[in-house]
């Protein structure tokens, strides 16, 4: 083999390592760039919700209205009257403020004969039962007041249990499933939820305002570290070049 033959392959290396530093640059600072446009996208939902939150509540055909023509009703303060129907309530497996229970969903029926699943708020593991919270169980009419929620398309993750429908404890919320469950027609249920607000009920029971809007913005951060791993990697590659190039034979 002469010298010729001997050299190309090492001649060859640095030009493969270069191609695949320029690749993981390119991966680096595309991932940076993403979390960039993800905060941008974050902050400006986090403003939109933050406004709803302090806007005036609406009445429920508005949200009816929104949510019909694809409009984003999550968050939106909404007003709704009608008649809990108690014996039909579904109970959705939580936690609140450590203590490990139930949010009761209960069936508002409202003039026009639809129903409202309304999320009432929180009951410990051991009030689950309507028996347990019996002055909780509002029979008059009621106006109830709080923040519209859009019905889930499917199930969250496959690590969400499945709903035990027998048992009256839902994982996820499917409200199909819920109305069903409780032989309520689909057609004759509003295609979304309401979780009341804070107005106490009797004897404290449904806890209301159990609503948690939090949503972490960590995108800043993620972003520093893809465009810092770009750095390091430029940083790393420049003084393996410098030291090759220092201990390079004169000619």
């Amino acid at each position: 083999m002469t010298d010729i033959d001997r050299a190309a392959p090492r001649r060859r290396l640095p030009v493969i390592t270069g191609i695949l530093v320029l690749i993981a640059l390119a991966i680096l600072i595309s991932l940076g760039t993403w979390q960039v446009q993800r905060l941008h996208w974050k902050e400006g939902l986090l403003a939109d919700i933050a406004a709803r939150q302090a806007a005036g509540p609406v009445p429920l055909a508005d949200i009816e209205a929104m949510a019909a023509s694809g409009g984003d009703i999550e968050y939106r303060k909404v007003t709704a009257t009608g008649r809990y129907i108690n014996n039909k309530e579904r109970h959705f497996f939580a936690t609140w403020r450590g203590q490990t229970g139930f949010y009761v969903y209960t069936p508002l029926e409202l003039a026009d004969r639809r129903f409202l699943f309304v999320n009432r708020g929180f009951v410990p593991y051991e009030n689950k039962e309507p028996e347990m919270r019996m002055q909780g169980q509002l029979t008059d009419q009621q106006t109830v007041r709080g923040l519209a929620r859009a019905k889930l398309p499917g199930k969250p993750s496959s690590l969400v249990p499945d709903n035990d429908v027998a048992k009256n404890i839902f994982y996820w919320k499917d409200l199909d499933v819920m109305a069903e469950s409780v032989g309520l027609e689909k057609g004759r249920v509003i295609p979304f939820f309401v979780d009341a607000d804070s107005t106490p009920n009797p004897a404290g029971l449904p806890i209301g305002g159990v609503t948690q809007v939090d949503l972490p913005n960590d995108h800043l951060q993620y972003a520093f570290t893809w465009y810092g791993l770009a750095a390091v990697l430029v940083i790393v590659v420049a003084i393996s070049w410098f030291r090759k190039s220092g201990k390079q034979p004169a000619q």
